[in-house]
């Protein structure tokens, strides 16, 4: 990626987190990468591009980071809590992408729409395929794997809206007690738990 293109990105990034994709015009971004509207579209050919560029980016990122999380790791219960605490990490330090991904996916076009679901869905199942292991090893109670995967990434990815760096928790302190939140409530078999309204 050419240093201008790479520019252009991190300047997009930076106003869709502020402002809001819908609220973020061209000029502004141009305006914040120091170059003319019209050389936007050299390197871009449309903000939703942009757009999408960004997000696909962030789950290529996400997904790869899993991965290396979990290599290596043995024992259903140590990479559950590694893939809850790689989840968590990668949320904070990558807070502004993260946020953006979970809030402007409406500003996609329905090809790119369904590029990017494809790929949480992907996303997902590694998270569902553990449930399922710990499940069958005896490490997790019975559970609508499915559904516990939706609990477990709502509640890890909200940080992405509430974390503020430099604030009283360190990266590491706010993925600990995640950890051992959700490791908790899988093993007591409480988060797909229903009950009297």
């Amino acid at each position: 990626m050419s240093d201008m293109k790479t520019t252009i990105k991190s300047v997009s990034i930076d106003l869709f987190f502020r402002k809001g994709y819908f609220a973020t015009s061209i000029s502004d971004i141009a305006r914040g990468s120091g170059i003319q509207k019209a050389s936007i579209y050299y390197h871009y050919p449309s903000k939703e591009a942009l757009l999408f560029h960004i997000l696909k980016c962030t789950m290529d990122d996400l997904t790869d980071y899993l991965q290396q999380c979990l290599a290596g790791i043995e024992g259903i219960e140590t990479r559950m809590r590694a893939a809850v605490r790689g989840h968590v990490r990668f949320h904070l330090q990558r807070q502004k992408e993260n946020f953006i991904a979970n809030s402007e996916l409406r500003g996609l076009t329905a090809e790119h729409y369904r590029e990017i679901v494809k790929k949480r869905d992907a996303y997902e199942l590694i998270f569902q395929d553990l449930i399922r292991e710990g499940t069958k090893a005896g490490a997790f109670p019975e559970g609508d794997a499915k559904i516990l995967s939706y609990a477990i990434l709502t509640l890890c990815t909200a940080g992405a809206s509430w974390y503020k760096d430099g604030g009283r928790l360190s990266v590491d302190a706010i993925a600990d007690i995640y950890e051992r939140f959700i490791l908790s409530g899988l093993k007591q078999g409480r988060l797909d738990q229903g009950g009297n309204c």
